[in-house]
């Protein structure tokens, strides 16, 4: 039974067994294994080799793809770096090339965008994308910027001058350009928006071009300059401000066909937001900023981090809710503090990006936008858009500052120069102009014509500043500031200084050999040098309704009045010719030279006549010489209005009188060499020649030519043209003084023929003696073999070289110097004031 039992139990489980090798029975089956192994085999093997080449694939095809991607980013990171690095190059030539006319830097580099952006493998090979992505956010950093630079008080304020001319250029501007512009079809059918938008660029104005302009052109310091500025700068405001408005009821979009109210208000509510936020708590956070970060400490980084972070966030807020973040960062730069530490931080950065980077890859993407290929020369539209454009520009701008200059008293001429640079556009105003054709506002043509105009209201701003220091100049005193530009027919006018009653004889001897002809004679202005102690200060008197002090220190007067009688005693002997002046230069030696130069200046001298600072003793030798004086006399030398001699004393006033009789009763020389400083010396001895009790020479120092110090380089990088130009110079002068003096025998001349400094020196050594006065020029020579190296050695830098052998103690102690340099013109205006006044 159990065995049954057994067997019951285990049927099944054999029955399973079987069941499952009939499942698998084709791999037992004898008759059948061998087709189906070979077949299984066959599909294994097709397998193994389809796995394979996935395999393949994987190891190679992905890695290959990898690779060319790579290769291709590459490129185009280096492609896109090499166009910035030729943008960069190109712009800087053209500006050098254009630098002599005075060309501003954004004429250059719309010229270049405009030639570059259009060669087509160069088109070709860059992104517009990516272009278009780097302009955008260089715009949100300029506009930043520029609205620091504004203050928006002046909306609240009285009107100033200049915002009247402002006001006044902008109306009459925006008047012509809406009453025109919709005729001229810069869009399909009349659009408000555009007519309005386009009306308020044209009578907006660049004021970061115009300011740049203005201050490299050097009349930023003239009235006429300062208005110019200030007026741009409140235009620039004000449509910049009503373009920032107006984009809130007029959104700009390519994908709105209608204005959308709701988003509108959107825009509004956030700029408004944005406005207030900024207004109350930007000056909170910028105050606390640099007051954490004082001046002369580095700022803190954190705080710095601090500081970016806000003005990011408050130029980002109102772009989230459609607003143009260009236009954002305007909005919340006007309301950030323009003072402080991080504000000046943050405009100098972002100015110095600009101008290295941006502006290259700006003037790029502009000359891509305006294709030529799809300008239309053909179209007498085309033409008539451009010179309406630049003529309601212009027009409109002179005839608002013609009106505003007869109501504020204005020269009309000035009034003119200042509408013509009022039109000066910019950066600003090329980018809306390709923006109207990014959004579809416009054609490629009509923004081509509008980038050209804008181009030609910046060119013509160098000529009308030209005109106005033309102007200027023929309004301005026009005395002469050197004695080689003086007429033979008008009076020469010398500031005579000394230092005490020490000089008196000096003083009468030197008006006495100077004072020429009775016509026209000579004006001298003796004038005591006396330093400001407290003492004297404390005897000062301010006197009432006058901006003058009255000395009364007894010491200080009874020396004026000892001069000032032996001086008038001397007039008054032969009053022919000589007319005589007192003033006074009573200050510490810091400021004295200062007051020495306005003295000059208000006395329009065209020579100052300064002691030297060392004094002969008993025994004929110089002393150590007084430091102050001989500070006093290195600064005027630096910044005198005219030219500057400095009298060495060594016995010139041992001599009693000079006889005005043709017996020559002092000899005197002059020494030429070369320069602008000689031949100042030279126009000087011609003053000296006319008085006939002197016998002067002109000793001329010539390289030798039969030396092989005629055919050595310079030992100085003087460029070979100026070296050619300063020695026809030199010529011409020497010539104009042989034929006036020499020839008809007024004056000796003798030639020294020399090969080298050595000779000179030797050649100077002789003339020990045998002069009571030598002239000579303090330097500025182009021709330096004679005179090479012996800077060296030389104890007073402020006589030159050839004044301080003459001045040693080697030299003879009977023979005086005169040491004289030319003036090298006033201000960086050739000879006009750089604050002068026309308006």
């Amino acid at each position: 039974m159990v065995a049954q039992s057994i067997c019951k139990i285990l049927k099944p489980t054999e029955g399973r067994k079987r069941k499952k090798k009939k499942i698998f029975g084709e791999i037992e089956n004898p008759k059948k294994k061998p087709k189906r192994i070979e077949q299984r085999e066959r599909e294994r093997k097709k397998m193994e080799e389809s796995n394979k080449k996935i395999h393949s694939v994987d190891r190679i095809d992905i890695p290959k793809g990898c690779s060319l991607q790579l290769q291709k980013l590459f490129t185009d990171v280096a492609l896109h770096v090499g166009g910035f690095f030729l943008m960069y190059i190109l712009c800087h030539l053209s500006h050098y090339l254009l630098r002599p006319y005075s060309q501003p830097r954004i004429t250059s580099d719309t010229f270049v965008g405009l030639v570059i952006g259009n060669i087509g493998f160069i088109r070709d090979t860059l992104s517009k994308r990516v272009l278009q992505y780097i302009v955008d956010f260089g715009m949100i950093g300029y506009m930043f910027v520029l609205g620091i630079e504004m203050d928006p008080y002046v909306l609240v304020r009285a009107p100033t001058k200049d915002a009247k001319v402002a006001y006044a250029g902008m109306l009459f501007t925006f008047a012509l350009a809406c009453g025109i512009t919709p005729f001229l079809n810069y869009t399909d059918g009349f659009k408000i928006d555009f007519t309005l938008s386009l009306s308020m660029v044209l009578s907006s104005t660049a004021s970061p071009v115009l300011t740049r302009m203005i201050t490299n052109l050097k009349i930023g310091k003239s009235d006429i300059g300062q208005l110019v500025i200030a007026t741009g700068m409140h235009s620039d405001f004000i449509a910049t401000l009503l373009l920032s408005l107006g984009y809130v009821i007029w959104p700009v979009q390519v994908e709105d066909k209608k204005p959308n109210v709701r988003r509108s208000l959107q825009m509004g509510a956030a700029l408004l937001v944005q406005t207030i936020f900024t207004a109350i708590v930007s000056p909170v956070v910028m105050n606390w900023v640099n007051n954490e970060n004082p001046e002369g400490k580095p700022i803190k980084g954190s705080h710095l981090v601090l500081s970016m972070a806000f003005m990011a966030f408050v130029v980002a807020c109102p772009s989230f809710w459609g607003y143009s973040a260009i236009l954002s960062a305007f909005m919340a730069g006007i309301f950030l503090p323009r003072e402080g530490r991080v504000s000046k931080w943050v405009i100098g950065k972002i100015n110095y990006l600009l101008s290295t980077i941006f502006y290259p890859i700006f003037f790029f993407w502009m000359g891509y936008e305006a294709y030529f290929m799809e300008f239309q020369p053909l179209d007498w539209m085309t033409w008539a858009r451009l010179f309406i454009v630049f003529a309601i520009a212009t027009i409109g701008k002179v005839a608002g500052t013609m009106v505003s200059g007869a109501l504020l008293g204005f020269n009309w001429p000035e009034s003119v120069a200042l509408g013509l640079l009022l039109t000066t556009k910019g950066h600003f105003h090329i980018y809306l102009a390709i923006a109207a054709k990014s959004y579809g506002k416009t054609t490629t043509s009509t923004s081509t014509v509008m980038v050209i105009a804008i181009f030609f209201t910046v060119v013509h701003a160098p000529s009308v500043v030209a005109q106005i220091i033309k102007r200027a100049r023929r309004r301005a005193p026009t005395h002469r500031m050197s004695l080689q530009l003086l007429e033979p027919s008008s009076e020469l006018r010398i500031l005579l200084c000394l230092h005490g009653p020490q000089n008196l004889r000096t003083t009468i001897n030197f008006i006495e050999i100077c004072r020429g002809t009775a016509d026209p004679g000579i004006v001298v202005f003796v004038t005591d040098m006396i330093e400001l102690t407290d003492q004297i200060a404390a005897t000062l008197v301010k006197e009432e309704g006058v901006n003058t002090m009255t000395v009364t220190d007894k010491a200080v007067t009874d020396r004026r009045d000892q001069v000032t009688a032996a001086v008038q005693a001397y007039v008054d002997e032969d009053e022919t010719g000589i007319t005589l002046g007192r003033l006074l230069a009573l200050s510490t030696f810091n400021g004295m030279p200062q007051d020495i130069c306005i003295l000059a200046e208000d006395s329009m001298v065209a020579l100052i006549i300064l002691p030297f600072h060392k004094t002969q003793g008993a025994d004929g030798t110089l002393d150590g010489g007084h430091s102050g004086f001989r500070y006093v006399n290195r600064k005027v030398l630096r910044n005198a209005p005219c030219s500057v001699g400095i009298l060495v004393d060594r016995g010139f006033g041992l001599i009693e009188k000079i006889s005005r009789s043709h017996d020559h009763s002092i000899d005197m020389a002059v020494i030429f060499i070369g320069g602008k400083d000689d031949r100042e010396a030279l126009a000087y001895a011609g003053h000296v020649a006319q008085h006939p009790g002197v016998k002067l020479t002109i000793l001329r120092f010539l390289v030798d030519s039969s030396s092989d110090a005629s055919s050595r380089p310079s030992h100085y990088q003087v460029s070979r043209a100026l070296q050619e130009e300063e020695m026809k110079l030199d010529d011409e002068c020497f010539a104009k003084f042989y034929e006036r003096h020499v020839a008809i025998g007024q004056v000796a001349y003798m030639e020294k023929h020399l090969a080298n400094s050595s000779e000179t020196y030797n050649t100077l050594m002789t003339l020990d003696g045998q002069y009571s006065l030598i002239i000579v020029g303090r330097g500025e020579r182009v021709n330096t073999v004679l005179t090479f190296g012996m800077n060296d050695w030389q104890k007073c830098p402020e006589l030159g070289p050839i004044g301080d052998v003459l001045s040693g103690s080697e030299f003879s102690v009977k023979t005086s110097v005169l040491i004289i340099q030319q003036n090298s013109g006033k201000g960086e205006l050739d000879g006009l004031d750089d604050d002068f006044s026309v308006m």
